[in-house]
């Protein structure tokens, strides 16, 4: 029941980046991936990134190879890097942790942040 708690959010241009950050600690579970979703107003969730606890990640194919995830050493800590934006990649963005395979399913989430708002303008 330890709290996700995500920053970094904010408005940009196309082609800019931003990098959100959360707070992760109490989440070290084996069967566990931590990671981001996001979703828009009248949009169903979408998994966008996961890192296992061997460090293994997993892309949204609209996000590979401009999104890295990542985390720090302690893994108290969870990161976006978000490049090239695009203004369909607007959408509140959250923190979260779930059984492994969630990114495909999001009925396997088991807690998120609050959120942080992201909005790329064309």
């Amino acid at each position: 029941q330890v709290p996700l708690v995500e920053s970094g959010g904010g408005s940009v241009q196309a082609g800019g980046s931003l990098r959100l950050s959360c707070a992760a600690s109490g989440y070290a579970y084996t069967n566990y991936c931590m990671g981001w979703f996001r979703q828009a107003p009248g949009k169903q969730r979408e998994g966008v990134a996961t890192i296992d606890s061997d460090g293994r990640t997993t892309y949204a194919d609209s996000v590979k190879g401009r999104f890295t995830i990542s985390q720090d050493n302690a893994k108290n800590y969870l990161y976006l890097q978000m490049n090239s934006l695009k203004p369909e990649d607007s959408a509140m963005y959250y923190c979260a942790a779930g059984v492994k395979g969630w990114i495909h399913n999001t009925a396997l989430l088991d807690a998120w942040g609050q959120g942080t708002l992201v909005t790329v303008s064309s």
